[in-house]
């Protein structure tokens, strides 16, 4: 205890040495730690005696082994990394991540290991084990120089991501070469690749299927602080213990995946509150593993240095120049192709630079070594390499790669801001200044100051500003595509806030938030991509029917599924509502705020654009309103409660804080506010309106029917729905049915005509009387309730009343007449809905 304890206290005096020395604190860690493990055998020889003689023995009994090191620290630092890191961002990188991950962790693996054994009288097997230990990446200390100077988060996201999965790959194939070397497995490249595979694919899907799992959990506990928090850090543990030693997958993997499941999902499962102090806890946890493994490890390096030879050097030499060449084979000859084949964005070369030299090694690589020392298996002149090599680079990668980064960076300008934001910045200043100095003389008015001082305080921050306004005036002026991108940019990171907002406030479920945050994510890539024009390409694209939503559409058609189906549409309703109410308070914005910060043209631009995006959604709402009426009442309906709820429950706690009402009065109140929250929480029931009677009954022709031919009817009709933009027919097929509109409206487009037909017409019959291909095609307006006829039907159909037979004989007949030589014509207003 006096060990770990004294190290705790030594990392937090070790702070403002790192910050006073500006280098990375990771560095001054390792520094720490090799002086450390220098003293631990002197110490005791001064006689000091006291507690400081005690801290280092009690160091120097410290025995922690390598498989303790990984089980206590690695599924902490692990899970602590993936929960924090914005998921949305990583799929969008996906492809460069996994290519600096995997693909780069099988190439330097393989360039260092071969070039190593080339040099050396190792066998290739020991030096692929080296080089897969030093294939692991630390990006602690990286991110944090990126922090510090402001570079772009990109870059950032892009070592997080690489570190994640690439300490999986690299610890898969330390296990399998540790196996070849101690008779464990067969040393056969594709029995090995196989086993790379399976390891690292099985621990993809045990830990996506534990996410699902601590998510859904999260609903049993919702409320629970603490043991939802706690359930996150038994997860890790169990997780990792699990798939490596009970399932034989990648436990490295399994965590890493469980981690981002739920940074994905659980952010919205549970409370804001409690979601921010998830997050606080792990940060803390994460902070204090990795400075412990990060001492203990480095003041192992005194010893397994101990014996480096001449030639070691040499070794060391071909070892760190090999492994800069594997990674640069990837970021400067594999990355270009992904870009070129769309993949991935394109990564500027400033930028592939940074991360190559930023590929720090740090405690995982010193623990899987020390791995490789304890294991009695191995041969005694295989661990002095792999010790002497692992800590050689890591010192090399820590103590000349870290310190060079920072001006590596600035030479290549990465810390500096683009002309449109120092453009934004400027203008932030000047605002933030004229509001301060309008405002400083009520303060002193509050705070009782003489107004001299006040005018004086004034005056300066005139100064202030117009050394500001002079700052602005000799930047370069960005153009007014710039300064929209810009705007857009804005608006894009204020909607995301919008949403994650009345998620908090209770209004929206976590399913519908995760939709919307979703939906905000892709505005700011569309306009990241290609400015305006990919803003607009984004908002066609959120307002297009998913792919989720084609699926339950298919399954009603083919097997007659209402649930999900159902359950889309409703999905949908609430996502336009937002998408409505957010739009409505980005046009606000757009207005009073956005002229701030970017030039008048640009936020006519930006205006119109909202517009535009504002049409659209009012468009795709009144669809759905027009058809699903009570729905779309109950639903508003539900959302003007929780609001009210919100507002409810704000007043209670504002009459607590003034004492207004004591604790036991004020616990009943919101008891009862929990019990309307509770009812709240389910959607109102979705009605599709398609039971066949009630739709056939609808049809004018089918009115005068008998109650026994009205049932041989609906035995023969079939519901189906067709949503905006829906072929319902196209021209060229063959006919194999007839449609009646129940509700709704349709378009029939030939070469000359566009017609509409609307509740009580019908269609397609004419296919089926000539049996000739379709003449036209025909195309859902809205939402629209059909009966379909099939073919086979047609007969019994046309059999079960005279008047039915005449009505579509005769309707054919003139319809055939008229198609060929009708003009085109102006579409027929929509009939109201029945």
């Amino acid at each position: 205890m006096l060990g770990v304890t004294g190290l705790l206290a030594l990392v937090t005096l070790l702070v403002p040495v790192a910050a006073r020395a500006n280098v990375a604190f990771s560095l001054v860690l390792a520094a720490a730690g090799i002086a450390l493990g220098v003293l631990i055998d002197q110490i005791p020889h001064l006689g000091l005696g006291g507690p400081i003689d005690d801290f280092f023995s009690a160091l120097g009994h410290f025995d922690l082994s390598s498989e303790a090191f990984i089980l206590v620290f690695l599924p902490v630092l692990l899970f602590e990394t993936a929960i924090a890191i914005d998921v949305r961002r990583l799929v969008d990188d996906v492809a460069p991540i996994l290519l600096l991950a995997v693909v780069a962790v099988l190439l330097s693996t393989f360039i260092v290991g071969f070039s190593l054994a080339a040099v050396t009288d190792m066998g290739v097997i020991a030096c692929l084990l080296l080089a897969a230990i030093v294939s692991t990446t630390d990006p602690i200390a990286v991110v944090g120089i990126f922090r510090d100077l402001g570079v772009p988060h990109r870059l950032s996201l892009l070592v997080e991501g690489e570190s994640l999965f690439n300490d999986a790959a690299a610890i898969s194939l330390f296990a399998l070469f540790v196996g070849m070397m101690t008779g464990e497995r067969q040393a056969d490249v594709l029995t090995g690749v196989l086993a790379f595979a399976r390891g690292f694919a099985g621990g993809l899907l045990f830990g996506y299927v534990c996410g699902r799992l601590v998510c859904w959990s999260f609903i049993l506990l919702r409320g629970q602080s603490a043991a939802e928090i706690t359930l996150t850090v038994a997860a890790a543990y169990l997780v990792f213990l699990l798939g490596e030693h009970y399932l034989h997958v990648s436990g490295v993997v399994a965590v890493v995946t469980t981690a981002l499941v739920i940074s994905y999902e659980g952010r919205t499962r549970v409370s804001a509150e409690t979601w921010t102090s998830l997050i606080d806890v792990w940060r803390q946890v994460g902070y204090w593993a990795s400075c412990l493994i990060f001492l203990l490890a480095t003041m192992r390096v005194p010893e397994m240095l101990a014996g480096m030879t001449g030639s070691d050097i040499v070794a060391l030499a071909v070892l760190i120049g090999s492994a800069l060449l594997a990674r640069a084979l990837v970021l400067f000859g594999l990355f270009p192709g992904l870009a070129a084949l769309g993949w991935a964005e394109p990564i500027s070369a400033p930028l592939r630079a940074v991360v190559l030299w930023g590929g720090l090694r740090g405690a995982i690589s010193l623990a899987l070594a020390l791995a490789v020392l304890e294991n009695p298996h191995i041969p005694d002149t295989v661990k002095s390499f792999v010790s002497v090599m692992c800590t050689g680079f890591v010192l090399f990668t820590l103590f000349v790669n870290a310190p060079l980064l920072r001006p590596l960076i600035r030479l290549f300008g990465l810390d500096r801001l683009s002309p449109s934001d120092m453009t934004v910045r400027g203008r932030a200043i000047a605002a933030a200044l004229a509001e301060v100095r309008h405002r400083v003389t009520d303060a002193a008015a509050d705070y009782g100051i003489d107004h001299g001082s006040a005018v004086a305080l004034a005056d300066s921050y005139t100064g202030r500003l117009s050394a500001a306004e002079l700052e602005m005036a000799q930047t370069a002026t960005p153009t007014i595509a710039e300064d929209t991108r810009s705007g857009l940019m804005m608006l894009a990171a204020r909607e995301h806030g919008i949403y994650l907002r009345h998620y908090r406030d209770g209004k929206i479920s976590g399913r519908i938030t995760r939709t919307l945050l979703s939906c905000a994510a892709r505005l700011q890539d569309g306009v990241k991509i290609d400015g305006a024009a990919g803003y607009d390409a984004a908002s066609a694209g959120i307002l297009a029917f998913s792919r989720k939503f084609r699926l339950a559409l298919a399954l009603h058609r083919r097997f007659g599924l209402e649930g999900i189906l159902s359950d889309e549409i409703a999905n949908r309703f609430e996502v336009l509502l937002m998408l409505q109410a957010a739009i409505r308070e980005l046009s606000d914005f757009a207005a009073n705020k956005l002229p701030l910060m970017v030039a008048e043209d640009a936020v006519g631009r930006i205006t119109a654009t909202i517009a535009v995006r504002m049409d659209a959604v009012d468009t795709a709402l009144a669809a759905l309103r027009l058809q699903y009426s009570d729905f779309s009442q109950a639903l508003q309906l539900q959302y003007l409660e929780r609001a009210a709820i919100r507002i409810e429950e704000a007043e209670y706690a504002r009459l607590r804080s003034e004492a207004v009402v004591g604790h036991e009065v004020y616990s009943n109140l919101m008891a009862e506010l929990d019990l309307r929250k509770q009812r709240l929480a389910h959607r109102p029931a979705m009605d599709l309106q398609l039971g066949p009677r009630k739709l056939v009954e609808g049809v004018p022709l089918f009115k005068t029917l008998s109650p026994e031919q009205l049932s041989r009817i609906i035995d023969l009709l079939h519901p189906m729905l067709a949503v905006p933009g829906d072929f319902i027919i196209r021209k060229g097929e063959v006919g194999d049915g007839m449609f009646f509109v129940a509700s709704g409206a349709v378009e029939v487009r030939t070469e000359t005509n566009r017609l509409r037909r609307g509740s009580g017409d019908f269609f397609g019959e004419m296919a089926l009387l000539s049996h000739a291909p379709r003449n036209a095609d025909v195309v859902a307006l809205g939402f629209c309730s059909l009966l379909v006829l099939h073919a086979r039907d047609f007969s019994a159909l046309l059999n079960t009343s005279a008047e039915i037979r005449d009505c579509i004989h005769e309707t054919s007949r003139l319809r055939a007449a008229s198609l060929p030589e009708t003009p085109m014509a102006e579409a027929e207003p929509l009939p109201a809905p029945s």
